[in-house]
């Protein structure tokens, strides 16, 4: 018998990840790729955490998730309607339940309200399988993601050799637009989180020559999905990568990690300007922006629950707006995500943001983490203009990058590999000390 550990939760874990990739590209609701990525991501980690042994995951990681959890409960909770007297307008009362309007729920509209807890609970499933893995078996899951991305550059480099229309319609439940997404800046949101992984698999993985050519092809597709901003970002993500990551001081990685955030706003700031050009001067992203914080104000002890945006933001649109095509999303993630759950909401977007911070004080040493951390910093970017995690397949994206950065096994082995001296022999350990 070999004494060799089981490697079946890394495959399926990675499946996963990689069919995410492939079909999770729409930006609709209710559509039957997204629910195929829930069900997998869910059924994978009931299997992954079936076994008694695995991977300590951390307490205040998970109790984040259970407060984040408890929110949206909360928000499909009939409530006594008493409570929400005052607190928001009377067109945003939430439905009665069973028809009697001494309770009401806290969501404009339940069956929403549902379908993304379903959508976070897989994302989150997925986040602490991961997390219950060995460090290496996490690390393992990277050729799995590279895979994705592969399928989505050849299917837009295909699409971008097309002298005609570039859609794609039959072949998934939503148009095929770029690669396999249906939004052209969230194809290029994958592309830009890739890139401190090719870096990283070029400089300490040794493929020195495919890392350089992957590079190359990832800025060119860039270049054909007509995205001129996300050239030039993926380039300077490019040049920061090489830096951060080889970086070994504190001091060094705070300074080239603030450097590409400054940067990245910046060039997404320019990004936003050529993707407006098309609308309306006065429709543009400020518009958006102005009448969401609207809804904020008037909604902010609950919010109006999470997945009723366009319902809600309706009743804030001014006339002079209303245009055949309607407003589904506020191209801003955290305004959205403040008007649907309201400042409870956001107080856990802050707990997030204290830990990604702890944990980027933690990281010194172990690159695969430090790449995580550019990716996850470059979508959080990237969400103040667009939602891209949004798609499932940017979601579970987020998700083994956050499983990554938090994962304390990387420190772990770290610590073991401080035993070797410089000359990588092991240093002598007294008769009798357990090893």
């Amino acid at each position: 018998m070999s004494d060799r550990p089981s490697e079946w939760n890394k495959y399926l874990l990675g499946s996963v990840l990689f069919i995410s990739l492939l079909i999770g590209g729409g930006t609709r609701s209710g559509l039957y790729t997204d629910t195929l990525i829930e069900v997998a991501a869910i059924v994978s980690a009931a299997a992954v955490f079936s076994p008694a042994s695995g991977h300590r995951i951390p307490h205040y990681v998970l109790w984040l998730l259970i407060f984040a959890v408890a929110l949206i409960v909360l928000q499909i909770v009939p409530l006594p309607a008493a409570i929400f007297n005052g607190l928001r307008p009377e067109l945003l009362l939430g439905d009665p339940w069973i028809g009697e309007n001494r309770f009401r729920f806290v969501s404009v509209g339940v069956g929403r309200t549902v379908e993304c807890l379903l959508y976070f609970v897989s994302a989150s499933a997925f986040f602490l399988a991961v997390l219950r893995l060995r460090a290496e078996q996490v690390a393992a899951l990277l050729p799995f993601f590279f895979m994705g991305v592969i399928c989505h550059g050849l299917a837009g480099a295909i699409q971008y050799s097309l002298s005609t229309d570039i859609a794609i319609v039959g072949l998934l439940p939503f148009t095929i637009n770029a690669g396999l997404f249906a939004n052209a800046n969230h194809f290029s949101a994958l592309l830009f989180v890739s890139i401190p992984f090719v870096v990283y698999y070029g400089l300490f993985r040794g493929h020195l020559w495919s890392g350089s050519i992957g590079l190359v092809a990832i800025l060119l597709l860039l270049l054909a999905a007509g995205s001129r901003a996300g050239a030039l970002i993926g380039l300077a993500i490019t040049v920061l990568s090489v830096i951060f990551l080889s970086a070994r001081s504190r001091a060094s990685g705070f300074s080239v990690l603030l450097a590409l955030v400054g940067l990245s706003i910046y060039t997404l700031g320019a990004w936003t300007k050529i993707s407006t050009q098309v609308l309306d001067p006065a429709f543009g992203r400020g518009e958006l922006a102005r009448t969401t914080i609207e809804g904020i104000k008037d909604n902010w002890a609950t919010g109006v629950g999470f997945g009723n945006f366009q319902k809600a933001y309706q009743i804030y649109e001014r006339e002079s707006m209303l245009f055949q095509q309607y407003v589904n999303h506020a191209h801003n993630d955290y305004l959205e995500i403040a008007f649907e759950g309201g400042v409870p909401v956001v107080l856990l977007l802050a707990g997030y943001f204290a830990l990604l911070f702890s944990a980027l004080v933690r990281i010194r040493r172990d690159p695969l983490q430090k790449a995580a951390i550019l990716s996850v910093t470059f979508l959080l970017i990237h969400s103040l203009v667009d939602y891209p995690l949004r798609t499932a397949a940017l979601a579970i994206t987020f998700a083994y990058l956050n499983a990554v950065i938090f994962h304390t096994g990387f420190a772990a082995r770290l610590a073991q590999k401080s035993e070797f001296d410089h000359n990588g022999e092991k240093l002598l350990v007294p008769a009798g000390t357990p090893s």
